[in-house]
C-alpha cells in the first residue's frame, strides 16, 4: 500500500498516564490542578486533544476516583484555551496472577477488576468528547500482570460509550485488537468511521519496528481516523512516521519523560517539538474546532454551578 502523507494533523497530548512514573520526573502531574494545568499548557502549545488519567494527589499512584476526574474536567473546560477532552476508560481491568503453580491466588495489591458500568462511571459523569477503549487483552512487562478486556466487556463498554454520545478512541496494542475493533463496528456497537490510537512498543504488544507499524496502519479501514505513538526515545520518530503514513500524532509524559539526553520534558515542550516536526514536514497542525468537525464531536460546555 503506497504511503499517503497526512497534510492536516492533530496532536494529542497524553498528560500523565497510569504508569509508575510519578517519582521519575517532577513534571509528571499528580493533583487535579496539576493535571489540568499541564493539559492547558499542552493545548496552548498546539495540542488539539488532551488525554487524561487521574492520580492520587498525595502518592501520585493511578486512581479511578470520579471526583478527581470531575475536577480535572471542570478546570480544563473553564480554562481560557479550547481543547478536546479525552478521558481514559482503560482502568479497572487489571489482573496480577499468583505464582505459576497457584495462579488463582491473585496479587490483591495489583489486581483491580470491576464491572463495565463502574469502568465508565467517570465518563458518564464528565461526558468528555472522547474516551479510550482498550480493544483487547494483553500481557504487560510487569511480571504476571494482564490487561484484561474480554469481548463481552468491550461490547458492554462500547454500547455505554455510544449511548452516552462519547466517541471511543480504540487503543490498539496489536493487530488482533484492530481485528476485533472492526467487528465491534460491524456489529453496530461502535459507530463508523471509528477513531484509533496505534500503541507501539508497549511490552508485550506490537513492537515499534516500522514493518509492524505498517502492518498496523494497513489494518485500519481507509475511512477511519488514526493516531500513533511509541514509547521513550522513539516518541518523536513516530510522530514523523505517523504523519508520513497518513495519521496523526500523540506525545506526552504518559509515554516519554525526556526531551533529550539528560533533559526531562514538560508536556508543553513535547507538544512544541512534535508541532515543529509536523510543520517541517510540510503539514499543518489543526486545532480543536477542526478536529471536532473531522471526528464528528460536539463541544461540551462547562456545567453550571
Amino acid at each position: 500500500m503506497p504511503l499517503s502523507m497526512n497534510r492536516e494533523v492533530f496532536i494529542t497530548c497524553a498528560v500523565t498516564g497510569s504508569g509508575a512514573t510519578q517519582d521519575r520526573s517532577p513534571h509528571v502531574p499528580r493533583s487535579p490542578e496539576q493535571i489540568a494545568n499541564s493539559a492547558i499548557d499542552a493545548a496552548k502549545a498546539g495540542a488539539a486533544i488532551v488525554h487524561c488519567h487521574v492520580r492520587d494527589p498525595e502518592t501520585g499512584k493511578p486512581s479511578r476516583r470520579v471526583d478527581l476526574y470531575r475536577e480535572v474536567t471542570e478546570r480544563i473546560r473553564e480554562a481560557d484555551v479550547d481543547v478536546v477532552l479525552n478521558l481514559t476508560a482503560g482502568m479497572g481491568g487489571d489482573i496480577v496472577f499468583g505464582p505459576t503453580e497457584n495462579p488463582m491466588q491473585l496479587n490483591t495489591q495489583g489486581t483491580d477488576m470491576i464491572g463495565a458500568s463502574e469502568r465508565v462511571a467517570h465518563v458518564a459523569e464528565c461526558l468528555p468528547e472522547i474516551c479510550t477503549l482498550d480493544c483487547g487483552t494483553m500481557n504487560f512487562a510487569e511480571a504476571d500482570y494482564v490487561m484484561t478486556n474480554t469481548p463481552g466487556m468491550l461490547q458492554a463498554m462500547g454500547r455505554m460509550m455510544t449511548h452516552l454520545g462519547v466517541k471511543p478512541e480504540i487503543e490498539a496494542f496489536d493487530t488482533g485488537h484492530l481485528w476485533y475493533a472492526k467487528q465491534l463496528v460491524a456489529d453496530g456497537i461502535l459507530d463508523s468511521p471509528a477513531l484509533v490510537q496505534l500503541c507501539m512498543g508497549v511490552p508485550w504488544g506490537a513492537p515499534n519496528d516500522l514493518n509492524t507499524f505498517m502492518a498496523m496502519v494497513n489494518n485500519v479501514p481507509s475511512d477511519w481516523q488514526w493516531s500513533a505513538f511509541s514509547l521513550g526515545r522513539d516518541q518523536m520518530a513516530y510522530a514523523a512516521a505517523a504523519v508520513l503514513a497518513g495519521g496523526n500524532v500523540r506525545v506526552g509524559l504518559e509515554d516519554n519523560l525526556w526531551l533529550g539526553k539528560g533533559q526531562l520534558a514538560t508536556n508543553a515542550q513535547l507538544v512544541e517539538r512534535a508541532a515543529t516536526i509536523v510543520e517541517n514536514m510540510g503539514a499543518r497542525v489543526i486545532g480543536p474546532d477542526e478536529v471536532r468537525a473531522k471526528l464528528g464531536l460536539t463541544k461540551r460546555a462547562p456545567q453550571a454551578k
